[in-house]
Formats: structure tokens, C-alpha cells, sequence
């Protein structure tokens, strides 16, 4: 049987509902990609494993990632 791990379905919150900080309507799942392309010269093979750990994340995980990469 496969090992399946739900993932949080904060990943699929608008940043500005997740953050006060941000006016951003995007999902949190796609504010992270975008900075991970940007910052990794739009390579999708590399993002796209940058990516993998927050499927398995919590939600206080994955807001203090966000936190720490998207808000200047």
C-alpha cells in the first residue's frame, strides 16, 4: 500500500488571507513557487523539488517558511 501524507490545505489559502502583510490574492502554494523560480533561474525540475517538502509540512511549518522567505 502506498505511504500517502495529506497535505495542508493552507497551501491553497490566498496570501492575504493567511498573512496579514500581504495583498496578494494568489494561494500560498503558488507565492512559494514563484520565489522559488525567481531565485533559482526559473529551473522547474529545482523547484519543483524546493517544493516537495511543503506537501508534508504543517501549517505553523509552513507559515514561518513563508515568513521567512516572502515577507521583507
Amino acid at each position: 500500500m502506498a505511504n500517502t501524507t495529506a497535505e495542508s490545505a493552507f497551501l491553497n489559502v490566498p496570501m492575504n488571507e493567511g498573512f496579514d502583510w500581504s495583498d496578494s490574492t494568489v494561494p500560498v502554494r503558488d507565492a512559494l513557487w514563484n520565489h522559488y523560480m525567481e531565485n533559482n533561474g526559473h529551473d522547474t525540475n529545482a523547484t519543483e523539488k524546493d517544493m516537495e517538502k511543503y506537501l508534508s509540512m504543517s501549517e505553523d511549518d509552513i507559515k514561518s517558511d513563508v515568513e521567512k522567505l516572502l515577507h521583507n
